[in-house]
């Protein structure tokens, strides 16, 4: 019988201590004045929502942040307090405007250093850059030693690498067990990182609570009339979430609310039904149903 080297029964063990472990609670930083200043869309937060539940897991919270850095570190040393997994996505490059590197240091309270790894990789990169400009690689010119600066990490920092240009994000854990996961701004990078992250640190959290999402328009309604009915659900039903969702201009239904539960799809059913039976024995105007699973 063959024996399983030290590695795999390192990996093995963390993936059993995981898969008992309770799932966890994913946020989001976005980062950039650009953002808050409608120069750019975000179009990170929709990516990540999609990415998280293509694999069962959902964002919990979210959070948008310029490039100031006493905002943007208190942004981080919040994060960083909890025991979230979050993405940070911006500001990690070696332009004035980058200080994602240097707050979460701060964050951190521990000190900015040349990480090996990083840092061959960024050379690795430059070196590249040259032959394909037919030029002699020159680690000294200015511009290569300031783009060594993406190389320089938060004491402790791991690496999340970058299949795009090579030049590497990175993760560190918080005291109480956060983790927070730093890519770039550019999605080409970004996405494909954080994929690289959710599939090699969190794959035995993937689809352990599959979430489900049952709705129904109401017609003319008023949220008001419809709350007692939304609190003895939620009360009966301690583990799903009821949603109210009014609009008074919808170009289809006009005034009306989507009213809805979710959460376990294995709680959800019992709710829903008693969601339904509520709004008949009260006389609601009741139009199409909604199913999503989240």
């Amino acid at each position: 019988m063959r024996t399983p080297s030290a590695e795999s029964v390192f990996v093995n063990d963390k993936i059993a201590r995981m898969s008992h472990s309770p799932a966890p609670q994913f946020g989001a930083i976005i980062i950039g004045d650009e953002i808050l200043s409608g120069k750019r869309q975000d179009k990170h937060l929709p990516k990540l929502i999609e990415l998280l539940a293509a694999r069962g897991c959902s964002l919990s919270w979210a959070e948008y942040v310029g490039d100031e850095r006493t905002r943007l570190t208190e942004v981080l040393r919040r994060a960083v307090a909890g025991n979230d997994v979050v993405f940070s996505f911006g500001g990690i490059g070696a332009t004035p405007d980058d200080h994602t590197r240097q707050c979460t240091a701060a964050a951190l309270g521990v000190a900015l250093q040349p990480h090996p790894q990083a840092q061959a990789l960024i050379t690795q990169r430059m070196q590249e850059m040259a032959a394909e400009k037919g030029e002699a690689f020159a680690p000294q010119r200015p511009d290569n030693v300031q783009r060594l600066q993406m190389g320089v990490l938060p004491a402790g920092a791991q690496i999340i690498p970058n299949p795009f240009n090579r030049i590497p994000g990175f993760s560190y854990r918080g005291a109480r067990g956060a983790w927070l996961h730093c890519v770039p701004g550019f999605p080409v990078m970004a996405w494909p990182m954080i994929e690289w992250v959710l599939e090699h640190h969190y794959a035995a959290h993937f689809n352990r609570a599959p979430q489900t999402e049952q709705s129904v328009v109401v017609f003319g309604a008023m949220e008001a009339s419809l709350t007692p009915l939304m609190v003895q659900i939620e009360k009966s039903h301690p583990d799903v979430r009821v949603f109210s969702l009014p609009s008074v201009d919808h170009p289809q239904y006009g005034r009306h609310i989507e009213l809805g539960v979710k959460g376990p799809a294995s709680s959800v059913p019992a709710a829903w039904q008693a969601l339904k039976t509520g709004l008949h024995e009260c006389g609601a105007n009741c139009g199409p149903e909604l199913v999503r699973n989240l």
